[in-house]
């Protein structure tokens, strides 16, 4: 007897529909077919046990598996349920006349319970496109696919409700979420706040103004000027996500399996990888390909702390996801493209012993070491960060003040209200939705000079002996600068702020 039962396969962040065909005929032997990895050849001893355990089993004839379409690899184990739901209605064991209607995931364990899978909402999306009436897998993952609208998502503990749910009719409890009342229910204060951080304005001022335009953001300074504090903190003032941002952000981080028993992710992310990462998992990739760390700070921020202590290849990687906001990864058989739109904030010591011109360092480098040190990082990575900031360290009198700083729902609001001007000044662009997003032919539309403006960044040009690069970038936070004061023209103010915002740029800095 043939069966059909429908289970999903994840590449990139979208699913494609796998059809599990399944014969049981005269003879013995158990054939699985269809580019099926290790970890789906070996579902059959689970699936045994599982139903063994459950009082069903495997007959004890010739089983022929076919997961189709044949030419595409299947990788995990979250086809056990599909495979076993399939071998008993194909030998008769359960009624099977709604099957068909249902994609079925989850990984079995030996006593018949389920343990969570990876990628359960673009399969749950793609479910809802394809126009099957629910979704069965493992009650962990049941949030996440409760999510799309117009699905039964049925969030199942053990097999044996899912064959009572088929055999006997026996109800199943249904997912049911309110997305937009969850996503906004959670919008909550946040952990980090700046007005944790004491002095420093000149820094909060660096990084609200990263946080409006989007901009990629460099800080240096000496250990324990407060670099991290301030970094982990950055997220807190960026503006809410959409529900359009949550969406993509939460699919992302369902595909590596970080979403169990949670809804949509309504907080940015924040992504701190250690400086041993290798370039695969920063950008992604592997034999089957998974996002790297740039993916899951899509929508968010991605922080490198000791900048140069990353391995040269690595940042290098970054160079062209970081204009492009996404990555595509090529093999030989197919390619996949990961979204990655994220702020880079950096952070480096300005020398390998962490101090620099302080003529109270406890070691100073010798101008060679300190060179080599800031070789590591390239010329054409430094380009693409936006703001260059030196922090100090702060004086014991602002670090025993007991006056707060401003928090960062105030400054929140700020940030929000600029990005609204460039929401609205790009609407017609389908890529462009704030301002470090803008390509050359925008940056002449949008940040015009006078001639006053023009000079200035003129002999600026010319004295720190800026890239046409650097050029583009000073423009942009310039831009970014009239927004947060709303005003719609450029003037000399915003062009001098920017410029000093690009402190790896200045000559004698090394000196």
């Amino acid at each position: 007897m043939l069966t059909k039962v429908y289970g999903s396969a994840v590449f990139g962040v979208e699913a494609t529909t796998i059809t599990v065909e399944v014969n049981i005929d005269k003879g013995i032997g158990y054939h699985l077919v269809g580019l099926p990895d290790n970890a789906i050849k070996e579902s059959n001893y689970r699936i045994a046990a599982a139903l063994q355990n459950n009082q069903y089993k495997i007959p004890g004839k010739k089983i022929t598996i076919n997961m189709a379409p044949a030419d595409l690899r299947k990788e995990g184990s979250a086809y056990d349920l599909t495979l076993a739901m399939g071998i008993l209605a194909a030998s008769g064991q359960i009624q099977s006349e709604d099957i068909e209607k249902y994609i079925i995931m989850g990984e079995l364990s030996l006593d018949g319970s389920l343990q969570p899978i990876k990628g359960a909402l673009p399969i749950a999306i793609k479910a809802q496109e394809e126009g099957f009436e629910g979704f069965i897998l493992p009650a962990d993952n049941a949030k996440e696919a409760a999510i799309v609208g117009n699905l039964k998502v049925f969030g199942v503990e053990n097999i044996k409700q899912v064959i009572d749910f088929f055999d006997q009719g026996t109800p199943l409890e249904q997912t049911v979420i309110d997305t937009r009342e969850e996503f906004y229910k959670s919008l909550d204060f946040p952990e980090f706040d700046f007005s944790d951080v004491k002095g420093q304005e000149s820094i909060k001022r660096c990084m609200e103004i990263a946080a409006a335009g989007g901009h990629n953001i460099i800080l240096i300074g000496p250990p324990g000027a407060g670099k991290t504090m301030l970094a982990k903190r950055l997220p807190s003032i960026l503006p809410p996500m959409t529900l359009h941002e949550a969406l993509e952000t939460t699919k992302i981080h369902s595909v590596v399996g970080k979403i169990k028993n949670m809804g949509l992710m309504s907080q940015r992310p924040f992504r701190s990888p250690h400086h041993t990462i290798s370039d695969v998992a920063l950008v992604g990739g592997g034999a089957y390909p998974q996002p790297g760390e740039i993916s899951l700070s899509h929508n968010g921020v991605l922080f490198l702390d000791e900048l140069p202590e990353f391995k040269r290849g690595v940042l290098e990687v970054m160079r062209q996801p970081l204009e492009d906001r996404e990555v595509t990864i090529s093999r030989a058989r197919f390619t996949v493209t990961y979204p990655s739109s994220f702020m880079l904030v950096a952070s480096m010591n300005p020398s390998p012993g962490g101090y620099f011109n302080d003529p109270d360092a406890p070691v100073t480098s010798s101008p060679a070491e300190m060179q080599r040190y800031l070789s590591k990082i390239s010329g054409p990575l430094l380009d693409r960060i936006d703001i260059h900031i030196e922090v100090t360290p702060v004086p014991f009198e602002k670090l025993s003040e007991d006056r707060k700083g401003e928090s960062s729902v105030e400054i929140r609001k700020r940030v929000t209200a600029a990005r609204q001007l460039q929401t609205e000044r790009f609407k017609e662009l389908e890529n462009v939705h704030y301002n470090a997003q803008m390509n050359t032919k925008q940056i002449r539309e949008y940040c015009k000079l006078d001639e006053s403006s023009k000079s200035l960044l003129k002999n600026a040009m010319e004295r720190l002996n800026l890239s046409a690069r650097a050029y583009d970038r000073i423009l942009k936070v310039a831009r970014t600068i009239a927004d947060l004061a709303n005003e719609e023209e450029l003037n000399g103010n915003h062009i001098s702020e920017a410029i000093q915002y690009r402190s790896l740029d200045r000559e004698g800095w090394l000196g």
